[in-house]
């Protein structure tokens, strides 16, 4: 059998662009102190945009190929935090359910409209977190936990429904909302890694489901998560990630903030931009 046949110069392309995609993504994480898709979803959206994909087709995969990572970096990431007794399995119990339904109908509708919501979504909420960044002075506590099971739920419902639209994990929406109702810092970070993995496992089983049969999806995509892309930034982000971390060492935390600030305004105003032209 003729091996070009199967694995043609643009699978190539594709596959050294997913590799590009991984290395750039687990620096920036790495240095930025962020991970998951908050990261991930912008770069492989800019990949596959280079090599000519649909946008409309660009944002889902990238969403969903996102949380396809997520599955295995946030678990390996909670295990570690649980070592250090730092994930609070009481809360991840009561929140499992409500951020699973927030999952489902997030699924469902990305699978239904179309990718300009998505990148409308990923936008706007990119925008909120970097304004929130650059605003905010500490990390002060509204209250001391959730003043009623009702907040509790439909900020779970939430997290669930605007993570599997973004494609993130459970840290860019999960830690801020706990630090504001009390919970440490350090619980909330290993809470949250948890909680990632909650929102990725049936969020990427959903877009599989969803894209199942799509047109003008790229090589090798499963639903809409692409394997290419799964099998080259999960261990490039691994590796590259604690690169971009010892970097971030000798630069000022504030210096920081602003960077993944800006690289969130930059973020959205390219989708913004997008989605206007």
């Amino acid at each position: 059998m003729d091996i070009s046949s199967i694995f043609t110069a643009e699978h190539l392309v594709f596959l050294i662009s997913m590799i590009g995609a991984g290395v750039v993504g687990g620096l920036i994480a790495g240095l930025l102190g962020v991970g998951g898709g908050i990261v991930i979803v912008p770069v492989l959206y800019s990949v596959l945009v280079a090599i000519k994909a649909p946008e409309a087709i660009a944002i889902k995969v990238a969403v969903a190929t996102s949380l396809a990572t997520i599955v295995v970096t946030s678990l390996s990431s909670a295990r570690s935090h649980s070592k250090r007794d730092a994930v609070d399995y009481s809360l991840l119990r009561s929140w499992a359910a409500p951020i699973i339904i927030g999952v489902v109908i997030g699924t469902t509708i990305a699978g239904y409209v179309g990718g300009e919501v998505l990148t409308l979504v990923f936008a706007v909420v990119a925008l909120v977190v970097a304004v929130n960044m650059l605003a905010r002075a500490n990390n002060a506590a509204l209250t001391s936990d959730f003043p009623n099971a009702g907040v509790k739920f439909g900020s779970g419902v939430g997290v669930g429904l605007i993570s599997s639209m973004m494609g993130i994990g459970g840290g860019t929406l999960g830690v801020p909302i706990l630090t504001a109702f009390g919970f440490d810092i350090r619980r909330a970070v290993g809470t949250a890694a948890a909680i990632g993995f909650v929102i990725a496992v049936p969020a990427t089983i959903g877009y599989i489901i969803a894209g199942w049969g799509a047109s003008g999806l790229p090589p090798f995509s499963i639903g809409y998560v692409n394997l290419l892309g799964f099998i080259a930034i999960v261990p490039l982000t691994t590796l590259f990630a604690p690169i971009g971390a010892k970097i971030a060492h000798t630069i000022p935390r504030r210096v920081l903030s602003y960077c993944f600030a800006g690289f969130l305004v930059v973020t959205s105003a390219r989708m913004f931009y997008s989605l206007l032209s």
